[in-house]
């Protein structure tokens, strides 16, 4: 996959499964993640530089992207902007 502009394509981490405390989520009651490692990098837009690289893990907005498939795998492609931090 190689995005275009200044889109990023990320694969969200798994919904988590358990609370601290122990407790079972049931699927009906998990969140969507806002967790992901980013997979691939479009090269900017309007020659401003991106910021996050491949193999960054990012926390975005609730929203932020469009969920597709490809080759079996879950992905989203959103803007750069609509990443908040990139965790270390």
């Amino acid at each position: 996959m190689k995005p275009i502009n200044d889109r990023v394509v990320v694969k969200p981490h798994a919904a988590e499964e358990k609370t601290r405390g122990g407790i079972i989520i049931p699927d009906t009651a998990k969140e969507k993640p806002l967790r992901g490692e980013v997979i691939a990098v479009g090269p900017g837009k309007e020659g401003n530089a991106m910021t996050v690289a491949k193999g960054d893990t990012v926390l975005y907005g609730k929203y932020a992207g469009q969920e597709f498939s490809y080759e079996g795998d879950d992905f989203l492609i959103m803007r750069e902007d609509d990443i908040l931090i990139i965790l270390d």
